[in-house]
């Protein structure tokens, strides 16, 4: 862990058993984020991509290895670390803004602050018209945004966000890209974002952490030196693209090549 570390993850490992056998979903991960950072976890499926950030989130506690935000041990859950789903986790029967209030009533958090910190973040996330609507009334672009800001609400320093726009079409997922880069520089939130996508990596993140195929290792960290707002038409992003998708392919053989073995035995 270095001085600067805000989350810090050494020798994890994270091993199931399968068939009486160990099956190793991470091993040995090393990765020191500091604070205010966004890096994306990029892999294909099988790499514990969500393995290791459930891990951070202490849903899921590592084999060996610790994980620690700012030197302390993660062993649970806590408000220092938000986390934001693909598939939302709304409360069906709460409206917007009792979904925004639900992280401060537990905290038992005074009726004004909360009402306040609500207001705060209904126009912050653009969902001020939609307070009393319900998440069955929403877009999926909308509800996204609400679990936003119910994580946002709570004033978690770190956010985890797995593959919060991986369900959206592609003109939604730009704009909520945009919506969370906007949030990111104004509220220097340290993010962990898990995708499958090359181009939303490159369009977010200040490093992306490229994971192999099962066992999940880090095989390529690499720092995105590319001027904000980005232009995904530019040479120079297409030309990380285009070294990102090889090192992606190289694990996506592996995994077809597992797949083909394990049929033959079959």
């Amino acid at each position: 862990m270095t001085e600067s570390s805000h989350i810090s993850i050494q020798g994890v490992h994270k091993v199931f058993q399968s068939g009486g056998q160990d099956v190793y979903a991470l091993k040995a991960i090393d990765l020191d984020i500091t604070r205010g950072e966004f890096v994306c976890l990029l892999g294909p499926s099988g790499c514990g991509k969500s393995t290791l950030l459930n891990a951070v989130a202490g849903f899921s506690l590592p084999s060996s290895g610790a994980i620690t935000v700012e030197g302390s041990t993660i062993t649970e859950p806590g408000p220092d670390r938000g986390m934001v789903f693909q598939e939302y986790a709304l409360f069906p029967w709460m409206t917007v803004e009792q979904n925004i209030a639900f992280g401060l009533q537990i905290k038992k958090v005074a009726k004004t602050t909360i009402q306040a910190k609500v207001d705060e973040l209904l126009v912050l996330l653009n969902l001020q018209d939609f307070r009393r609507r319900y998440p069955k009334d929403l877009s999926g672009g909308m509800r996204q945004r609400v679990a936003i800001a119910r994580v946002l609400a709570i004033d978690s320093p770190i956010m985890l966000m797995d593959e919060p726009f991986g369900a959206l079409d592609a003109l939604t997922r730009r704009t909520l890209q945009d919506e969370l880069l906007r949030l990111w520089t104004e509220l220097k939130k340290t993010i962990l974002f898990v995708t499958h996508s090359i181009e939303e990596a490159l369009y977010l993140a200040d490093r992306t952490v490229v994971m192999t195929y099962r066992p999940g290792t880090i095989k390529c960290d690499l720092a995105i030196d590319l001027p904000r707002p980005r232009d995904v038409s530019s040479p120079a992003f297409n030309a990380l693209k285009k070294e990102l998708s090889q090192l992606l392919m190289e694990e996506q053989d592996r995994h077809q090549q597992d797949e083909f073995r394990g049929a033959a035995v079959d």
